[in-house]
């Protein structure tokens, strides 16, 4: 009995201990990203616009953002008095948790995933819809007509681009035959990234990405010009900070699904697998900071008529075209 005893304990430390890494780590990469993209949006966003971005705290100017978070925790949290004070608090927290399951599922490099889900794709799709609840909870709970606009705005634009997301994605469980992420890089082996085969569905699945974090041209739930900050109107300090790091986390996460679906995840030459996973993630993430700087914002009923007219035929017609010819080469 004392045997089993130890073998039960062994067991369940082991696994306990791998919880606590991995959660540490993702942690980690979390803050690290968030404070690195606040920076690298702000240069990028400068030499656009031929500025120089931040410069005077520490080398290049990466000091800046870590001196914003110690402003934002030391800002008092006010909470208005007329909000719907559970859901207030909770919203933040609920649009920012599904993302430490999505990057929990990502291969990071061929023996590097935290959870290797048989259906890894479909866990990534159903805890990215979760964010949406976090975000509408928070326009709805803050009694405020600017905010709640917001969070109808998001619902809307979420529903409209989950479908050609899904859409560009299925294309690709399509050619792989299977859901799991680590598979779905394996089928890749040999520089026969998804991108070469699927160039249409990959830019449907970067623009429905773009709308699905918020992104201008997309960021019809926050527009600062007529909605003030949109959801997170009501929320200081910390409460705003959890929101922009979802921002930036999804960002992450969307980019790196796309890394592992079109361009081959961790795979590539000399270098260890999570550093190109890192160098394909930034590279998609450096072409939705240049959108942002580049194109001006969407009207909602614009924002509509791409998805809803253009993004869904084309992303439809390009899986059934996928199935069509994937039939042909099967017979």
């Amino acid at each position: 009995m004392s045997g089993l005893i130890d073998s039960v304990q062994g067991v369940l430390g082991g696994w306990l201990t791998e919880l606590v890494i991995g959660f540490v780590l993702l942690a980690v990469l979390i803050t690290l990203n968030a404070m690195f993209m606040v920076w690298f949006e702000r240069k990028v966003a400068g030499w656009v616009q031929g500025r120089h971005g931040p410069l005077h705290h520490g080398p290049f100017g990466l000091a800046q953002t870590a001196l914003d978070v110690v402003k934002l925790l030391g800002k008092e949290f006010i909470i208005p008095s007329k909000v719907d004070r559970p859901v207030f608090l909770l919203a933040p927290i609920i649009a920012f948790l599904p993302a430490l399951a999505i990057l929990s599922l990502i291969p990071y490099s061929a023996d590097m995933t935290l959870t290797d889900a048989q259906s890894g794709l479909l866990i990534v799709f159903a805890f990215g819809g979760l964010s949406l609840g976090g975000i509408f909870m928070g326009g709805w709970s803050s009694n405020n007509k600017y905010a709640l606009l917001g969070a109808i705005r998001a619902v809307s634009q979420n529903i409209a681009y989950e479908l050609p997301l899904l859409l560009s994605a299925m294309a690709i469980v399509l050619m792989s035959g299977t859901l799991n992420l680590t598979e779905i890089v394996d089928a890749q082996a040999g520089y026969r990234w998804n991108v070469f085969f699927q160039p249409l569905a990959m830019l449907i699945f970067l623009i429905s990405a773009a709308a699905e974090t918020n992104r201008a041209p997309f960021d019809i739930p926050e527009a600062e010009s007529e909605l003030v900050a949109g959801f997170h109107t009501e929320y200081p300090a910390m409460g705003f900070a959890v929101f922009f790091l979802a921002e930036y986390t999804y960002m992450f996460a969307v980019c790196a699904i796309g890394a592992v679906l079109f361009l081959g995840g961790a795979a590539g030459p000399l270098l260890p697998g999570p550093v190109w996973l890192l160098l394909k993630v930034y590279f998609l993430l450096f072409l939705m900071v240049m959108a942002r700087w580049t194109y001006p914002r969407l009207r909602f009923d614009q924002l509509m008529n791409l998805a809803w007219k253009y993004l869904i035929p084309l992303a439809l017609g390009n899986l059934m075209l996928t199935a069509f010819v994937l039939k042909l080469v099967q017979t």
